[in-house]
């Protein structure tokens, strides 16, 4: 079996847990008995090196930024109650304080139990180095407007165009990747029909694509099991089935515990929250208004356009008018 992880998704390590993490070894000892294939073009290592500190200081983020400021009124102080809260607040925060620095410390090392799988990964796999003429066709595709990339970007290009030089052929490749421009604007899951016609071209064979490695798991090695996504993707169809708007509160809560979704979850979540009367009529609560803003912000351009347009017209109703259903559906 022939696989290719991108850049995004081997970032998207740093939000697993150490059990997640640990199902991942699975895949490294099917790769070291031959029974899979990882093929590394040198660029997704470039661009996971160039990316991995911003991720992680996204991953973190919540944890530098949590601080117990606790306020005591005056006559508290009377009370031997206070002073044991004092101490306990005291001892959160020496523990928070060394928790923060051996994290940092571990980042420093790239000794993080994601970096030691990803490193082992890169390890095991077949790596294709970026030549200069991959280079040069992935220049010339990218100037002719040939998918996939973005408009100031040839990382996509030449990791396409070294995956057609040198990847197997007449044998099926497996595309995980989570980048909106491999895939169709028919469909979130359709890949692009170009891009899909040149690999068979080229390579006489089929590709598949995955916007996730939980769901490639799950059809072809469901002995390994990511817990952490597979609760989340069960706790987002949830929210696109909600019943009631109690219930899309409730799920709401649950889901802002997360702190990072993958394109193909927010574009569910989005899509549920556009089409869903039990979600977008209370949309603009305070507590799905929050969440659904966190969400995109900075990541409008991974969302689905007509969805997204329908999704701030939600957010944004013209001078606060009354919410009229069929406004959504023109």
């Amino acid at each position: 079996m022939h696989i290719f992880i991108d850049t995004n998704v081997f970032l998207s390590f740093y939000y697993f847990t150490s059990d997640d993490l640990e199902e991942l070894k699975k895949l490294i000892v099917l790769i070291e008995k031959s029974q899979a294939k990882l093929w590394l073009p040198s660029q997704v290592e470039i661009e996971f090196r160039r990316n991995r500190d911003n991720k992680i200081a996204e991953a973190i983020k919540s944890l530098r930024e949590q601080k117990l400021n606790l306020q005591f009124p005056a006559i508290c102080k009377d009370y031997e109650e206070y002073q044991e809260l004092r101490q306990q607040l005291n001892r959160y925060e020496r523990i928070h304080a060394t928790l923060t620095e051996k994290i940092k410390t571990d980042i420093a090392n790239e000794s993080l139990k994601a970096d030691e799988t990803i490193k082992r990964l890169f390890d095991t796999a077949t790596k294709i180095e970026v030549t200069d003429e991959i280079i040069a066709k992935a220049i010339q595709r990218h100037n002719i407007g040939n998918p996939p990339g973005k408009k100031d970007s040839f990382g996509d290009a030449i990791n396409w165009e070294a995956l057609l030089k040198e990847g197997p052929n007449a044998q099926a490749m497996y595309f995980i990747t989570d980048d909106k421009d491999y895939y169709s604007p028919l469909g979130e899951n359709v890949f692009n029909s170009f891009l899909l016609g040149e690999w068979k071209d080229v390579k006489v064979a089929n590709l598949k694509a995955y916007r996730s490695i939980s769901v490639f798991f799950r059809e072809h090695f469901p002995e390994i099991k990511l817990a952490t996504e597979l609760e989340k993707d069960l706790h987002i169809k949830d929210f696109a089935n909600s019943f009631s708007f109690a219930r899309t509160h409730s799920l709401v809560a649950i889901l802002s515990s997360y702190i990072d979704f993958t394109n193909a979850q927010i574009n569910d979540i989005i899509t549920a929250t556009v089409n869903n009367w039990q979600i977008y009529g209370v949309v603009n609560d305070k507590d799905v208004k929050t969440f659904i803003s966190t969400l995109i912000k900075d990541k409008e351009d991974k969302i689905e356009s007509a969805n997204l347009a329908r999704l701030k017209k939600l957010l944004n109703p013209p001078n606060a008018a009354p919410l009229i259903l069929d406004d959504f559906f023109d």
